[in-house]
């Protein structure tokens, strides 16, 4: 999957579980919990929505390198390309 594509996922993902959510704000350094009031089980759903939508593991050890848009991003093709 290109960077985009996987960019695109991330922000339906979001919508998916955050529809109240104006997608066009969303930044690359958007803090993910914290500037979009994503609590922890809003957080918790969108890691197995984006996890299952690409067919990757996030183990929870691994959920604070998805902090922002652009982190989620690289985390998930950098485990895609594993």
């Amino acid at each position: 999957m290109t960077e985009q594509e996987i960019r695109d996922a991330v922000l339906e993902s979001l919508s998916g579980v955050a529809p109240e959510l104006d997608l066009s704000e969303v930044e690359d350094d958007t803090d993910l919990r914290n500037d979009l009031d994503l609590d922890s089980m809003d957080f918790l759903n969108f890691v197995i929505a984006v996890s299952e939508r690409l067919g990757v593991d996030v183990p929870e050890a691994d959920y604070g390198r998805m902090d922002t848009l652009a982190k989620c991003v690289e985390y998930l093709r950098a485990a895609q390309a594993k």
